[in-house]
């Protein structure tokens, strides 16, 4: 697998989470599985295998030198590309200035990498590439490594977490990153006057596939494709959406260190305690008895949250509810929760920022967790709120339909402030009846989102392409 992330090694999203869960369920079927990411500079190697010295990755009619380290986690290998002057700088992405400019030199040179390591460390038959920084790996196999041995039957997996980001860069740095002029001109990277280092990815692939089934139909239309639908339909035979497990290891309330109370579908009466030490935290305790609503997310136009504006007055006004935000992002959605937070001292908390155990005690201490994504491609709040009895309140879009039903929690369909308003309504008149709501609550604790059945697809499809 190779990928720009992979917990608990470097971590901006979900990406990093599918990267440290999947690898050791497919090795826990039988299957050989090893990661290759770049060694940013905050991931400490000093404790690490050195694998490999000056390993030489050509790009652009010239090299770098990397030095390859290996970790063992979870009975996993974990490859580390250490290059000093492309990954040894304080953001994985970019700065306070914005994206770096040489990113598509960056995840070029983990491509060509990531081959070099399947040529002398780690014989590979399937490469399966994550998201627009591994696109130029199916580009550089089908075309440039045709006569190496090594690499004789190799097939690989493109999976796409989030269409969104596409790697685009200017026609005149595709040959930094080492793809020919040509690669352009046939229309393999080109991409509306710019290049695509995703789509490199979609056309040379011998599988696409994406994290949800509702994702998969949703990007072959307009509204969702972000201009990529066309070759996503072209193409409809090879893609396949395979849901995101949950970690259960660390997500569960049975076990979960960071809780007042642990809890369980057998004994849930922690829960409650959960609700009274969360609101303690914040000198709430007083409002045990009113709704609870819960937010953890990045603060981004994709997720929503400019929506519940429209609606926050009523919720926590006359409606009398309390919520609880944790997260950062646009500066309008973050100045947005700010205002509310100072309207309603009582009633709205808004954290800025990350806190991994605040996370987990919102997770376990609310009654209702708010998701109104424009769209999500999976999404796993929404299955660690399932197991923490934490009823959903989600658009119905992409992973978040596929993952909730009426059993469970809350869906709306439209994007639009009276079709939140009238779900959240309705959610909240379910809180009163307090016999139904935890008769859901314990039927959501029930559901089973791990790992294993999505690693057990995933190991599938792989034995179907070594078999084509």
């Amino acid at each position: 697998m190779v990928s720009s992330e992979a917990a608990p090694f470097a971590k901006t999203g979900g990406l990093a989470d599918v990267l440290g869960a999947l690898p050791p369920e497919l090795n826990a079927l039988g299957d050989e599985c090893a990661v290759v990411l770049p060694r940013y500079g905050a991931i400490d190697v000093s404790k690490a295998e050195k694998v490999y010295e000056r390993m030489r990755v050509y790009l652009g009619g010239g090299f770098y030198e990397c030095d390859i380290f290996k970790i063992v986690h979870r009975g996993t290998p974990f490859f580390f590309v250490d290059q000093l002057g492309l990954y040894g700088r304080d953001g994985f992405y970019g700065d306070r200035y914005g994206e770096y400019g040489d990113n598509h030199v960056r995840y070029a040179a983990l491509c060509a990498a990531a081959l070099g390591i399947a040529r002398y460390l780690f014989p590979t038959q399937i490469f399966h590439c994550h998201d627009w920084q591994a696109g130029l790996l199916p580009l550089f196999l089908r075309n440039f490594v045709t006569g190496d041995p090594a690499f004789y039957g190799a097939k690989t997996v493109f999976t796409i977490h989030n269409l969104g980001y596409q790697g685009l860069v200017s026609r005149s740095k595709l040959w930094d990153a080492g793809v020919e002029d040509r690669f352009y001109a046939n229309g393999s990277v080109e991409f509306n006057g710019a290049a695509s280092l995703l789509k490199a990815g979609l056309v040379y692939a011998d599988a696409l596939t994406t994290v949800s089934k509702r994702y998969a139909a949703e990007i072959q239309t307009p509204e969702y494709g972000f201009g990529m639908d066309g070759l996503l339909r072209a193409r409809s035979g090879a893609l396949e959406g395979i849901l995101n497990g949950c970690d259960y290891d660390e997500w569960n309330p049975e076990t979960d260190s960071y809780l007042a109370s642990n809890y369980s579908v057998a004994k849930p009466a922690g829960k409650a305690d959960c609700k009274l030490a969360l609101l303690s935290e914040f000198g709430m305790e007083k409002r045990v008895t009113r709704p609870l609503i819960g937010v953890v997310s990045r603060l981004a136009h994709q997720k929503g949250f400019d929506l519940v504006g429209t609606v926050l007055d009523e919720m926590l006004g006359w409606r009398d509810s309390t919520m609880i935000v944790l997260g950062s992002g646009d500066a309008e959605v973050e100045s947005m929760f700010n205002h509310y937070a100072a309207k309603y001292p009582d009633r709205l908390v808004f954290w800025r920022g990350y806190n991994n155990g605040l996370a987990h005690r919102i997770e376990a201490g609310s009654d209702l967790f708010l998701m109104p994504s424009r769209y999500e491609p999976c999404g796993l709040n929404q299955m660690y709120s399932l197991r923490y009895g934490t009823l959903p309140v989600v658009r119905a879009t992409g992973g978040l339909d596929d993952t909730i039903d009426s059993e469970t929690g809350f869906k709306f369909w439209r994007f639009e402030s009276w079709d939140l308003a009238e779900c959240l309504r309705y959610a909240l008149s379910v809180y009163a009846d307090q016999t139904r709501f935890r008769t859901m609550q314990l039927t959501a604790m029930g559901r089973d989102y791990s790992w294993a059945k999505s690693a057990q697809k995933y190991s599938d499809l792989y034995r179907q392409l070594l078999e084509s």
